[in-house]
């Protein structure tokens, strides 16, 4: 199925907040929307939010450490999801830095910062919005 051009889109609800993200059109993307719906413990590291997806098969295809505010990577070696936010422990300045090199995979929709209301959630659930479906 294609989708003409526009992107696809998750819904990530921590706590109250509920944000969308925009996927790029890699094959990593492709396979985190597949395997979505996905909820799971969330794990806090300094302003990144992450969490564990099993059975994602991480293409490498952006294998970086340089990540922006509102990015949404993908750790393979780790099978995790990450949402950045804010500073990490890693950061030397306003960036984000992951601990590892990630596969960026998407990018929230709006203020990612947003996400820092909801610190004290326990769980993460990330689902696919279906293209053409309303909001609901």
């Amino acid at each position: 199925m294609t989708t003409n051009g526009s992107a696809k889109r998750i819904r990530i609800k921590v706590g109250g907040i509920q944000l969308e993200a925009e996927l790029k059109s890699t094959r990593t993307a492709e396979e985190l929307y597949q395997a979505l719906p996905a909820e799971g413990p969330l794990n806090v590291w300094g302003e990144e939010f992450y969490f564990k997806i099993p059975g994602v098969k991480d293409h490498r295809e952006t294998a970086t450490t340089q990540v922006k505010v509102g990015d949404v990577a993908f750790w393979g070696a780790g099978q995790v999801l990450a949402i950045f936010f804010g500073r990490t422990p890693m950061s030397m300045g306003a960036d984000p830095v992951p601990a590892d090199r990630v596969n960026v995979v998407g990018r929230v929709v709006g203020d990612a910062a947003t996400l820092r209301q909801a610190m004290n959630a326990s769980t993460i659930r990330v689902e696919r919005i279906e293209q053409g479906s309303s909001i609901g």
